[in-house]
């Protein structure tokens, strides 16, 4: 991935190092469901984490000052410039529809840090707060991706990023406030649907970002492409059951399938279009 033709974000707040002051975001629990919390316990996730980060709708926590990364970091030199780029790319399609994008932060945390989700932890993987417009990421998860999930590369994690981008424009456009909501009044089965189109819409934005980066600034090479595809393969729900329960339960999905991440991803950095990632009125996910 050329990542340097892109501009690097000042968006990005360094508290590797920190800690957390350990406070988990009050009420959390019931923003989640039962069925979440198992599967999170089934992927060796905490799962007072997951259900946390479900709702985000808890106040903030303090938090020590944040700096910018030191500029001879290469990793953080990398997610600068990938932020950048879906900073561009968002403000570039929001104004097109007559909107105003507001640019999230990216937070980089080792072990667990708060948020106004509650305490976000590494073992949760990078998520996305809707309390405090921030990406949290801890780096570890980036060596994890490929030796333990088999997805290596610098766009498989740029991939990430972008899904993680994604829901921050799912939340700026309402349709994260109205999944929650109807989860809240929704069956768990019904309530893990929802999840599974809300994050399979996140894929499909990720896919939109990187068709118009690289039509604007061609920053893919190749390979990257399948690079992608690789890591929506391996993070999918059910490759995840497999490996860590030895059989899959789709009643308990929440990202979705490898196959229909894949789909989704795919949809998206072919099309360029976010009216084609509506998950939720498509007839097969």
């Amino acid at each position: 991935m050329r990542w340097n033709r892109s501009r690097a974000s000042q968006n990005v707040e360094d508290r590797r190092g920190q800690g957390s002051r350990g406070r988990i975001g009050a009420g959390s629990i019931g923003l989640g469901t039962v069925a979440i919390a198992v599967i999170a316990m089934l992927l060796g996730v905490d799962p007072s984490t997951v259900l946390n980060l479900v709702g985000g709708l808890n106040e903030p926590t303090a938090q020590s000052p944040s700096a910018p990364p030191p500029a001879d970091d290469e990793a953080a030199r990398f997610i600068s410039h990938v932020l950048g780029d879906t900073e561009d790319t968002w403000r570039m399609l929001f104004a097109k529809s007559g909107k105003t994008y507001q640019d999230p932060k990216l937070v980089l945390f080792s072990g667990s840090t708060d948020t106004a989700c509650g305490l976000g932890q590494s073992a949760s993987g990078p998520f996305y707060c809707p309390g405090d417009h921030k990406v949290y990421i801890d780096l570890v998860f980036f060596k994890e991706l490929g030796s333990r999930y088999g997805a290596p590369g610098d766009f498989a994690q740029a991939y990430v990023i972008g899904h993680e981008v994604g829901h921050h424009v799912q939340n700026l456009l309402g349709i994260s406030g109205q999944v929650q909501t109807e989860r809240q009044r929704s069956d768990p089965l019904r309530a893990n649907q929802l999840s599974v189109k809300l994050e399979l819409q996140a894929d499909c934005f990720a896919g939109v970002w990187a068709h118009h980066a690289d039509r604007t600034r061609q920053v893919l090479e190749a390979g990257d492409v399948d690079e992608g595809l690789n890591a929506a393969t391996a993070i999918g729900d059910d490759r995840l059951q497999k490996q860590s329960q030895g059989h899959v339960v789709p009643d308990s999905f929440t990202h979705g399938s490898s196959a229909q991440r894949v789909r989704w991803f795919k949809r998206g950095i072919e099309s360029g279009d976010p009216g084609d990632c509506n998950t939720f009125k498509a007839a097969q996910l």
